[in-house]
């Protein structure tokens, strides 16, 4: 065996072992799809730099192989432009947009999504082209059709795909309008986030189809979800155990603003603790309240500002105790939170697999506990 063959059936153990395999025929595509001919280089964070910057890990950097084979997410892009193959050996800083996500959460959807035999899949965001050719091995060539927005990522994936042996249909164009060409899929994936479920999607899968994808917004919080297509444009779901976050699809991406400023406002007492913000789901249920505002800061001060309205909210320590607010603008974005986080709390602060999402033509309403329990209008 080759030193990537080796690695490549050490990955596969580690992963049936601790789980994240558990289907045979997705172990051996695992064990079939050389995770190398994707990612050529890549960038990794720099410890303890700040802004983040990154070193780049070609071919001939020591441990550049074992560093494929990690089970860890390879950023290959940044800032829509910069690939590792433009930059030599030196440090680089720029925001992530294209990566080669993980191989236990590439293969754990696949697994979610429940695609077998025969089914026809749309995969909404091609990256590197891994996911892709693991899907191609299971289900075959013929029954994958992925597109990918960024024409150069696209070119690289598809030489890749090549180079590996597949030859699944590839689209280059914007993945939240579904197949320029209409069809028909059994089941949709989405290695990308949304703010909401493009209706598109809707009515490209069949009734009885499902749809694996993770929600997003402006503050970045993440959260994956799998829904059943139960009608022409209609669909329902659960949202999933685990910590699932992938890049937010480049159209829904915040707008560029101006650099922000603190404004003064109407002051008062907060009834949540701030901190609340940043866990996990706490995150995510704020950001459901205020679907159209960037969260920044930490701890006990958080700074909301909205994208739509320039309204803006934030909190800091009171010396007396707690915690002060202060807001303005057309929103009153702490009011809609501390409502949001209230409804949470009041039920023992569950995970986000406690919540379900409703679609419809007429609306995309995410709710906690039931349909008929709180819940939260998406921004469609």
């Amino acid at each position: 065996m080759t030193t990537s063959d080796t690695l490549r059936t050490t990955l596969v153990e580690q992963l049936t072992e601790n789980g994240a395999l558990a289907e045979p025929a997705w172990a051996e595509a695992a064990a079939a799809v050389p995770r190398e001919l994707f990612v050529g280089s890549y960038f990794v964070p720099v410890d303890g730099s700040a802004p983040t910057s990154y070193r780049t890990i070609h071919r001939d950097t020591p441990g550049w192989l074992e560093g494929v084979y990690a089970d860890r997410t390879l950023i290959t892009q940044l800032d829509g432009r910069t690939s590792p193959e433009d930059i030599g050996d030196r440090d680089v800083t720029g925001a992530p947009s294209s990566s080669s996500t993980l191989p236990s959460l590439v293969l754990g959807m696949w697994q979610q999504l429940g695609a077998d035999i025969g089914h026809h899949v749309l995969e909404v965001g091609t990256g590197t082209g891994y996911s892709t050719a693991l899907g191609a091995h299971r289900l075959g060539d013929g029954h994958i059709t992925s597109i990918e927005y960024d024409p150069q990522v696209a070119a690289r994936a598809a030489n890749a795909l090549r180079a590996a042996g597949y030859a699944p249909r590839l689209i280059v164009g914007d993945g939240l309008g579904g197949d320029p060409t209409g069809g028909a899929f059994d089941r949709l994936i989405a290695t990308c986030s949304v703010r909401y479920l493009p209706m598109a999607w809707l009515r490209q899968v069949k009734p009885g189809g499902r749809i694996l994808v993770t929600f997003s917004g402006w503050s970045y919080a993440n959260a994956l979800a799998l829904l059943d297509v139960t009608d022409s444009g209609e669909a329902t779901g659960r949202f999933l155990p685990g910590y699932t976050s992938f890049m937010i699809a480049r159209p829904h991406d915040r707008p560029p603003r101006p650099t922000l400023a603190l404004l003064p406002g109407e002051e008062r007492a907060s009834r949540i603790d701030p901190a609340k913000l940043d866990t996990w789901t706490g995150g995510w249920v704020a950001q459901l309240a205020a679907p159209s505002a960037e969260r920044m800061g930490s701890g006990g001060q958080q700074i909301l500002s909205d994208v739509a309205t320039g309204s803006q909210a934030r909190t800091m320590p009171h010396p007396e105790g707690g915690w002060t607010v202060v807001q303005r603008g057309p929103i009153r974005l702490w009011d809609q939170v501390e409502t949001a986080i209230e409804a949470w709390q009041s039920v023992g602060e569950p995970h986000q697999d406690a919540f379900g999402i409703t679609v419809s033509a007429t609306g995309q309403r995410v709710w906690l506990g039931s349909e008929d329990g709180p819940g939260w209008d998406l921004p469609v």
